[in-house]
């Protein structure tokens, strides 16, 4: 049976008119001139400083939790956790550089991490729980994988495309996401020995910070981990070797790499950096990313996590992200939704890719081959988005194998339908970030994104994230995402995912702002 024969309905995604009222009202990100960083504060000093064994990262948790719970007075949950805290005291001067250089910061902050989702969030609290707006990722039930993408899935398993392959990915997959990055660069800077597909960003920055630095010799220094950022990614380096935390400042919508340049030295061996911040959505700036590449050694890799830089205008992507020394990482999670898919890709130079496929094939062995047409196809018909194709041709039909037995019609109506989701996606999801972050901004003060699906909401009344959560999450239902999860030290920010219905983002902003209004008095 041919690809597309028939092609599938594409879904209808819509935005209530009350949502779009409120999200003519917002300002543009560029006009946020709020500046956020994550520096260290004295309250995380004030856990290491208590601590027996500063290099316990079970222990900072659990001082941290029991602050949190004896701070909760009659709403405490573990009144062990309470006592410990109560039980503790200052042992020690902590200053914020031995906090950004600890291995204990990183793993405290990754066991924080768990403890939110597995102990709180899903576990103790699940019955508090009412609407979520912690999740960080789209609704794929509403704003899930387009219709012609769910087609090449049922093709490839309807053809048995699920063998053995190359640990890199199938060819023309490889080669239809060089043609789609080199469009988005506006220029021929990589062919199919520039790319290896992998099984999603978590996963891909594992191995290639085990491929970076076990059993290679190179630079000995600690590895640099720009901040904010995910705990399971610098938690994937920092079990490697040496890391030192760097906190980025971002001021309208831009995140300066300037710390970073400061902190290269010759014995830096990685550098990892999310493009589009988790969870200011502030995207870095792209000259200051080319000084920071240029400046690194050759020695030095830098990892770019790109799998959050979506959402926002689209721009050239700088030249300097194909230097040789660069790795750049993409997946399906978040731009389409499809974060159980655990595909995506890197780029790289040629010898990189060369070498990579020896650890691939050895660790292991390659991503799902029965989504290489997935791949393949959103690639190419992104590609055709990004350089304004109307309707395929044949020379659009050549690019496929005879196999998928396309003609023009069915190509040209699966694009189609295609170009009218994505754009309709695009505009909803845009659409309800911008009211979300209008109706929250009068109560709290919002760090309006750029990119991404998440806005950094700093509500009054709270100076530990964490507290703010449990806080709004009892007194409200609203689940938020604390902001000490992505290394954001100071003060109570949390975050929230926008990618919600509209009715739940709105009953969510009446909740909080009478939280705010009268802390403590609404119980549901």
């Amino acid at each position: 049976m041919p690809l597309f024969d028939p092609p599938s309905r594409p879904r209808r995604i819509t935005v209530p008119e009350d949502a779009r009222a409120c999200a003519a009202l917002a300002r543009p990100a560029e006009a946020d001139l709020d500046t956020f960083c994550p520096d260290v504060d004295d309250r995380l000093l004030d856990v290491i400083a208590r601590a027996e064994d500063p290099g316990d990262a079970f222990e900072l948790r659990d001082l941290w939790l029991g602050r949190v719970e004896h701070e909760l007075g009659a709403d405490a949950l573990r009144p062990g956790l309470a006592e410990l805290w109560r039980g503790s005291r200052p042992r020690r001067h902590v200053g914020a550089e031995e906090a950004l250089t600890s291995r204990a910061t990183v793993r405290f902050v990754k066991e924080l991490f768990n403890w939110y989702f597995r102990d709180d969030l899903y576990g103790d609290l699940a019955a508090d729980r009412q609407l979520l707006l912690s999740s960080g990722a789209v609704d794929e039930e509403r704003w899930g994988l387009p219709a012609a993408l769910k087609d090449c899935v049922r093709f490839a398993l309807d053809r048995d495309w699920y063998g053995y392959s190359d640990s890199r990915g199938r060819i023309p997959a490889r080669e239809a996401v060089a043609a789609y990055e080199n469009a988005l660069m506006e220029r021929d800077v990589y062919d199919e020995h520039n790319v290896a597909l992998t099984m999603g960003g978590t996963f891909t920055v594992s191995t290639l910070a085990d491929f970076l630095l076990t059993g290679r010799t190179g630079p000995t220094g600690p590895a640099l981990c720009g901040i904010p950022n995910y705990p399971p990614l610098v938690e994937a380096v920092a079990r490697r070797g040496d890391v030192r935390l760097v906190p980025l400042p971002s001021t309208a919508g831009r995140t300066s790499l300037e710390p970073l340049i400061q902190a290269l030295s010759a014995d830096t061996p990685l550098v990892l950096i999310q493009t589009a911040a988790n969870p200011t959505g502030a995207l870095v700036d792209e000259d200051e990313l080319t000084r920071l590449i240029r400046a690194a050694g050759p020695r030095t890799t830098i990892i770019l996590d790109e799998c959050h830089e979506w959402l926002g205008p689209r721009r050239t992507r700088g030249t300097a992200r194909a230097a040789a020394n660069v790795v750049r990482v993409s997946s399906l999670s978040k731009n389409w939704s499809a974060p159980g898919m655990k595909i995506g890709w890197i780029l790289a130079g040629r010898e990189f890719i060369d070498e990579y496929y020896e650890h691939a094939s050895t660790a292991f062995g390659g991503p799902p081959s029965f989504l290489y047409t997935v791949v393949e196809l959103l690639a190419r018909m992104e590609r055709w988005l990004v350089t304004g194709l109307d309707r395929p041709g044949a020379a659009e039909v050549a690019e496929f194998e005879p196999a998928y037995r396309l003609d023009a019609d069915r190509l040209g109506v699966a694009y189609a339908g295609y170009r009218r989701e994505r754009w309709e996606r695009q505009d909803a999801l845009t659409a309800l970030r911008d009211a979300a972050c209008h109706r929250l901004s009068a109560v709290a003060r919002v760090t309006v994104p750029a990119y991404s699906i998440n806005a950094a909401v700093r509500v009054p009344g709270w100076d530990d994230s964490y507290r703010c959560f449990r806080d709004l999450l009892r007194t409200t239902g609203v689940s938020t995402y604390p902001g000490i999860l992505n290394f954001c030290f100071s003060g109570g920010v949390v975050r929230v995912t926008t990618a919600r219905p509209w009715a739940e983002l709105a009953e969510a902003g009446d909740r909080l702002a009478y939280a705010v209004a009268e802390p403590g008095v609404l119980r549901v």
